[in-house]
């Protein structure tokens, strides 16, 4: 571990400060939405732009790389999330606010891109897995931290803006000066969606899903706290209860996920999301029950990305693990573009009651596709499997290929042993 902070720790505080920032701009312009009048509609389509500039930043971003190298793209896409943080509260209008969020979500697409092929080149085959984990762990640490800032200012003004144009600028610097080599960039042509469909329908049925459940979290609790009438700690509060429970669970599933069939407990974790749901739905006007809801989901609905990619992994060869990344990730930008849209629209039919009942239809969903496709095939023995490796949801393909590169590496020790 020490040696993975001591050659890669400039990257990791700075990936860490820019989740700081990424988190706080998501709640913060989920409260000042709510300020400004804007209806819940015009609310999910700001949110899921963020969405569509990030699946198009992570195909894009790997071309720019190459025509200009790592450094020039970090600092250009740098340079433009900062600017557009500040430029939020100037333009107080939905259409503005998509512009900036599409923006916002190509810029970061391309960050994480151009950090994770930085990380996985620093990585050797006996600290990938630990370079990974620290990665997620720094992620989720800088959104959670993000919630905390929130209750600094007054959201209706503009220091809760600045805060993090301030932080995005200065996690460039420890990165752009520290003395890592630039690694050369190279990336694997995809497998096609119908290949991987054919291979995985689960995996590809519970990317999309997931991806939708993500978003809800990512994009659109803040405007549910808002329309439930929750203080901005609350709020704050609320938002970073699904990623702590996201950290808690995500390796105890991990161990399970390398223990038993996946298909059973991608059909367990999915119960307990859409039970979590309708605890929130029912309950919610209590606040304390509200928590407990957001932790239940976000422990549970978190690790499914990962479990789904380890599940699809198991019936790939290890050659191809690395291109049904690209697929894996655009199958759940596409959820997670729809995700804000549908939630927006339940709220606006049901009231706030409709985001938690969204999340359960999707997962209760799930949870009788895996049982479905249990009678389909036979699972493969635990000794056939892959491992687990972490991802978060919000990473970039190359942060699942990098996982997909520690399992096959795993695979082959393993072999050799």
């Amino acid at each position: 571990m020490f040696q993975v902070l001591s050659g890669a720790w400039a990257l990791l505080l700075g990936m860490m400060l820019l989740q700081v920032g990424n988190g706080m701009q998501g709640t913060l312009l989920g409260v000042r939405g709510a300020l400004e009048g804007f209806s819940t509609y015009e609310m999910s389509v700001v949110m899921s732009s963020y969405f569509v500039g990030f699946l198009f930043g992570s195909r894009m971003a790997p071309d720019m790389i190459r025509r200009v190298g790592h450094v020039r793209v970090f600092a250009a896409l740098g340079s433009m999330i900062s600017a557009v943080l500040i430029l939020y509260p100037t333009i107080t209008e939905p259409w503005a606010w998509s512009i900036g969020r599409v923006l916002i979500g190509f810029c970061f697409s391309g960050v994480y891109v151009t950090a994770e092929s930085w990380l996985n080149n620093s990585a050797t085959n006996a600290t990938r897995g630990k370079a990974l984990s620290l990665y997620m762990i720094v992620q989720m640490i800088g959104i959670v931290s993000a919630q905390g800032l929130m209750v600094l200012a007054d959201p209706s003004g503009y220091v809760l803006f600045v805060i993090p144009s301030v932080l995005v600028s200065l996690a460039f610097a420890p990165i752009l000066l520290s003395v890592s080599p630039t690694p050369a960039f190279g990336t694997t042509k995809p497998l096609s969606l119908r290949q991987i469909m054919k291979i995985s329908p689960l995996g590809c049925v519970g990317m999309l899903l997931t991806g939708g459940v993500f978003a809800a979290q990512f994009g659109m609790a803040a405007v549910y706290g808002a329309e439930a009438g929750l203080s901005v700690g609350q709020i704050s509060a609320f938002v970073a209860s699904f990623y702590v429970a996201a950290v808690v669970a995500q390796y105890p599933l991990g161990w399970l996920s390398d223990r038993m069939d996946r298909r059973k407990l991608i059909a367990a974790v999915s119960l307990g999301t859409g039970i979590g749901a309708v605890v929130g739905m029912l309950l919610g006007d209590n606040f304390w029950f509200l928590m407990l809801a957001a932790f239940i989901v976000g422990g549970t609905s978190n690790p499914l990305y990962s479990l789904l990619i380890a599940y699809t992994n198991d019936f790939l060869a290890h050659e191809d693990m690395a291109a049904a990344a690209g697929g894996m990730v655009f199958i759940n930008g596409l959820g997670a573009i729809a995700g804000p849209l549908m939630v927006g629209w339940m709220m606006g039919v049901m009231g706030p009651g409709g985001y938690f009942l969204y999340i359960a239809i999707l997962m209760f969903a799930m949870v009788a596709y895996a049982i479905y496709r249990m009678t389909q095939r036979k699972a493969p023995t635990v000794r056939e499997t892959d491992r687990y490796m972490p991802v978060s949801p919000s990473s970039s393909p190359m942060a699942v290929e990098f996982a997909q590169e520690y399992a096959i590496e795993s695979a082959q020790e393993a072999k050799e042993d």
